[in-house]
Order: structure tokens, then sequence, then C-alpha cells
């Protein structure tokens, strides 16, 4: 037996990532300084930085991954800008 979801109950799989609309949610949590939640569960969402950005043209990026301990659902968000990558 698989792990997949799509094989064996004829239903098509649930999509792994959040919808625009869910992805709205948590950025106006964040920005309103909310702690953010996962829109389908409910769950606190798990914070981790990822830094970066390119060596020698004056910018870095700081940015967060934002993941659902239950559903594991993930959405990245650029903390300066406020937006989804």
């Amino acid at each position: 037996m698989s792990d997949d979801p799509s094989e064996g109950t004829g239903d098509a799989p649930e999509r792994a990532q959040y919808t625009p609309d869910e992805q709205r949610t948590i950025r106006d949590a964040l920005v309103a300084g909310q702690p953010p939640v996962c829109p389908r569960d409910g769950s606190p969402l798990t914070r981790r930085a990822i830094g970066g950005g390119s060596f020698g043209l004056g910018y870095a990026r700081r940015r967060e991954w934002l993941i659902c301990p239950t559903c594991r659902r993930s959405a990245l968000f650029d903390l300066r800008r406020g937006t989804r990558n």
C-alpha cells in the first residue's frame, strides 16, 4: 500500500499548499502583530526565520517560513515587504 493520497481512494489529492486567500489571512495576522494560525485547522503555525540574499548586492532578505504542525502546509513571507514568496 502506498502513502500517496491519490492512490486507491478515487478522490483527487488535497492541495499541499495554502490558497492565495489563505495566505492573505496569514499575512494579515502577521502584519497586525497577531500569532499566525492555520486557516484550515486553527493550529498555531511554527515560525522559522530564513536569512539570505545575494552577497554583494547590497540587500538581504528577511523571510519567515510558517509551517502548520498538523496539516504540514507552509508559506514563506518576506518580512520587510509583507509579501509571500
